[in-house]
């Protein structure tokens, strides 16, 4: 469900194991309260996604859905 409201572009850094992955989303600044953006509930599942995907080391679908850093030591 959209939520209604103004549209904005923000990244957002996801972290797990060795892997961040920066991820292009949108946040909306509903029109019933505009104090504060928020996401919808399809982002919010697409960052937990991402962060369980970069916790076991995906990197292939990480790729798939932003721009991916991995920790090298």
């Amino acid at each position: 469900m959209r939520i209604p409201g103004e549209r904005v572009k923000v990244t957002r850094l996801v972290r797990g194991g060795r892997y961040v992955v920066a991820l292009d989303l949108e946040m909306v600044i509903p029109i019933d309260d505009p104090s504060e953006p928020c996401y919808e509930s399809e982002t919010v599942q697409l960052i937990r996604e991402a962060a369980e995907h970069a916790e076991r080391g995906d990197a292939a679908w990480l790729e798939q859905h932003g721009q991916v850093y991995e920790l090298i030591a």
